[in-house]
């Protein structure tokens, strides 16, 4: 019996016979937008493999569709747009329990949609709570507690941290644009692949932060930042 094997490759996908030759399948049948190459090798298979070979098709279709969407589907990616405003009852009340399987990679079993919601100086519900992936555009935490919260890959854009203690927190490639942070509290705090475009960052403690050097590079573009932030961070 020949055997048939599947590769997927930059450049395409392609069905191998190793006693026959190679088949690849002709782009537009596939709807993509990268194109597949083939290569032709020996003779045609044999009229009793065609079934198998349509099977095996048939999976590298599934493969490769699962493939595309999964490569393809960011968080909220830049001119997506957000999805509606959960109406789950109690929905703000979900930041307490936070995203429990979540973690630094933004995986969650349902989204965390904590858009409009008000915690302002709550001092003990958020502390150390996984946010990863929340959806907290417009949400007010002036004066909260979230030190050692995790809020890998959150939508804060348009957000109130005022006076919000981030210490020891994980922040990485949170969107803080047009951010309001006058007076946040980012002590021992990961911000890497974070972004602050047009955030208020006055009076900002940035001690001992941690921060690659590129994404400091574009927060210190900020013109907000105090003197004695810009020296905490190292700006030139």
């Amino acid at each position: 019996m020949a055997s048939i094997g599947i590769s997927i490759h930059p450049n395409g996908l392609s069905l191998r016979n190793s006693s026959t030759k190679r088949h690849c399948f002709p782009p537009q049948k596939l709807h993509l937008s990268f194109p597949i190459n083939c290569s032709v090798i020996g003779n045609e298979f044999e009229k009793e493999n065609s079934s198998q070979f349509k099977g095996l098709r048939n999976v590298a279709f599934g493969l490769l569709a699962t493939w595309a969407v999964t490569a393809a589907s960011p968080v909220i990616a830049a001119g997506q747009r957000l999805p509606p405003l959960s109406t789950e009852p109690n929905r703000c009340e979900r930041a307490f329990v936070g995203n429990t399987i979540g973690q630094a990679n933004g995986v969650y079993d349902k989204p965390l949609d904590l858009r409009f919601c008000d915690y302002s100086n709550d001092k003990s519900n958020l502390k150390g709570k996984s946010l990863s992936a929340a959806l907290v555009s417009d949400a007010k935490f002036d004066g909260a507690d979230m030190t050692e919260v995790i809020m890998s890959k959150a939508y804060a854009v348009g957000a109130s941290f005022k006076g919000t203690d981030f210490t020891n927190a994980v922040l990485d490639r949170v969107n803080f644009g047009k951010a309001n942070l006058q007076g946040a509290v980012f002590k021992n705090t990961v911000l890497s692949g974070s972004t602050f475009e047009e955030a208020q960052l006055e009076d900002v403690v940035f001690e001992d932060t941690i921060i690659g050097y590129v994404d400091l590079q574009k927060l210190c573009l900020n013109k907000s930042i105090s003197d004695e932030g810009r020296a905490e961070l190292g700006c030139r």
